[in-house]
C-alpha cells in the first residue's frame, strides 16, 4: 500500500513539473536561449530593407526558432544526459532534476552575458550571499536579466551594422532623383529593388544566418 502512494506521489509531481516546464517553456524561450537576438536582428533586417511584411512575422519566427534549437541543441542534449534521463529513470528527485538542468543553461547564458551586466545585477540583488557567488552558483534572477540585456544591446549592433550599407543605397538614389530635378518621386520605391539585389547577389541570407550563429559560437 505504501508502495502505491509513494508511486502515485512520485507520479503526480512528475506530472505537475511536465505541466509547469510546457507551461514556462514560451517565457524560457524568450528569456534563456538565444531566440531573442535573433529575431530582433531579422526586425532590424527587415526594416532596412525598408519592406513592410516580407518576409512574413510567422516566417521570421519559425525561422528564428529553427536557429535556436540548431544553436542550442548542445545545451538541451547535455541537459537530456545529466537531468532529464536519470529524471526519468527515477535515479535522482525533482529538485536535483532542477538544480542539474540549470547548470548547462546558466553555464551557456553566462557565456554570453556582459560582465559589466552580470556585477550591475549582482549588486542590485538583495538576496544573501549573493555577492560571494560566481559562476554557475549565481541564481537565476541575476542571470537571466544579464542575459537578456546582453543579448539586445548584441541584436542592437548587429542592426546598425545592417542598416549602413541599405542606408548607403538610399543615400546615392536620393542625391540621384534630387540632381535629375525628380522630387516628388519616392526615393525608397527607386532604391527597394537595388536594396533587394544587393541581399540577393551577396547571398545576404546565408551571411546573416552564418554571422548569427558564429557570434555564439565565438564567446
Amino acid at each position: 500500500m505504501d508502495i502505491m502512494i509513494n508511486g502515485g506521489s512520485s507520479d503526480v509531481i512528475r506530472i505537475i513539473v511536465i505541466l509547469t516546464i510546457i507551461t514556462v517553456a514560451p517565457f524560457m524561450l524568450l528569456m534563456m536561449t538565444c531566440f531573442t537576438r535573433i529575431i530582433i536582428v531579422l526586425g532590424f533586417l527587415r526594416q532596412a530593407m525598408g519592406l513592410q511584411q516580407t518576409p512574413p512575422t510567422q516566417v521570421l519566427i519559425g525561422l528564428a526558432l529553427f536557429i535556436t534549437f540548431f544553436i542550442m541543441s548542445p545545451v538541451l542534449s547535455e541537459i537530456n544526459s545529466v537531468a532529464l534521463e536519470p529524471y526519468n529513470s527515477g535515479l535522482i528527485e525533482t529538485q536535483e532534476f532542477l538544480d542539474r538542468a540549470s547548470v548547462p543553461i546558466k553555464q551557456f547564458m553566462l557565456a554570453q552575458a556582459g560582465v559589466d551586466e552580470v556585477e550591475f545585477f549582482k549588486g542590485l540583488s538583495n538576496e544573501a550571499g549573493t555577492a560571494e557567488l560566481e559562476g554557475v552558483g549565481l541564481p537565476l534572477s541575476v542571470v537571466v536579466p544579464a542575459f537578456m540585456i546582453s543579448e539586445i544591446k548584441r541584436a542592437f549592433l548587429i542592426g546598425f551594422l545592417l542598416f549602413i550599407p541599405f542606408l548607403v543605397i538610399d543615400t546615392i538614389v536620393a542625391s540621384t532623383l534630387m540632381s535629375m530635378g525628380m522630387i516628388m518621386l519616392p526615393p525608397v520605391m527607386i532604391s527597394l529593388p537595388f536594396k533587394i539585389l544587393l541581399f540577393v547577389v551577396v547571398d545576404g541570407w546565408g551571411l546573416l544566418v552564418r554571422t548569427l550563429i558564429m557570434s555564439f559560437n565565438s564567446v
